[in-house]
């Protein structure tokens, strides 16, 4: 329940507390604190906050916006993962995994997990392909947008292609590895690089595919990886999260 900042010489200090929750309850959730987190282009952050079952955004001022709560009058579940589109929209997957007892909990309001695009202070419904709608990209051009499940029994990504108004069209599986990753464990984050590669974390590390999806390698950690980013000066050094330890990779 709490964003840390880390700086390349290795200082790590609180960034947030109570990032994704703060009610009386809190001892009743397994994931209550924030999830998905990135930058627009003005240098904000944007937060999938599980909990408060919400997105919302740190402006400059310190104060914070909220973007999407609800989706037709419905509290959304527990926004995941997000990425921004080069016009400033925001998409979002929407899984129940914040929620005490996930898809069984009663507090849940939505029947289905789904993925938004929230532009404009308007929420869209994109799709609801997906059990575990989970981690999220757009290709570097942005005419295909990318989303991997969690779901043991059903390890994809798909592909959609972006629509010139922003939505998806029907999307297709772009890798299966349902028979690659045992047991319970599923995917998780995802990313593209420049070159149009798809990175999609799913125990033992990141499976890497080229954008037609032959599988190029295997990148591997102590830890389970569940998500990463691209950081360092010149944008080539991979940064991990790997359940309690964080890990970096020059490219």
């Amino acid at each position: 329940n709490t964003i840390y900042k880390y700086t390349e010489a290795g200082m790590l200090s609180v960034f947030r507390d109570k990032s994704g929750y703060d009610a009386a309850d809190i001892a009743e959730y397994g994931q209550p604190g924030s999830n998905g987190l990135t930058f627009d282009r003005q240098g904000r952050l944007t937060i999938n906050e599980h909990g408060r079952h919400r997105v919302s955004r740190l402006e400059a001022n310190g104060r914070v916006t909220v973007l999407a709560d609800n989706y037709q009058g419905k509290r959304l579940n527990s926004p995941n993962d997000l990425v921004v589109k080069s016009d400033g929209a925001v998409y979002f997957t929407d899984p129940p995994f914040g929620l005490p007892k996930f898809y069984d909990d009663p507090r849940k309001e939505l029947a289905f997990s789904g993925v938004y695009r929230v532009k404009n202070g308007k929420l869209t419904l994109l799709t609801t392909d997906f059990k575990g709608p989970n981690g999220l990209a757009f290709s570097p051009d942005e005419k295909y947008f990318y989303l991997d499940n969690w779901d043991p029994r059903a390890k994809l990504v798909k592909r959609y292609p972006v629509r010139s108004d922003g939505t998806l069209g029907v999307g297709t599986v772009f890798a299966d590895l349902t028979s690659l990753i045992p047991g319970d464990e599923a995917l998780d984050g995802l990313k593209v690089d420049v070159q149009g590669n798809v990175y999609v974390s799913g125990a033992p590390g990141i499976w890497i595919f080229d954008s037609s999806g032959t599988l190029l390698g295997n990148v591997q950690a102590p830890k389970p990886i569940h998500n990463f980013a691209w950081g360092g000066a010149d944008g080539r050094t991979l940064y991990l999260t790997a359940r309690s330890s964080l890990y970096r990779l020059p490219l």
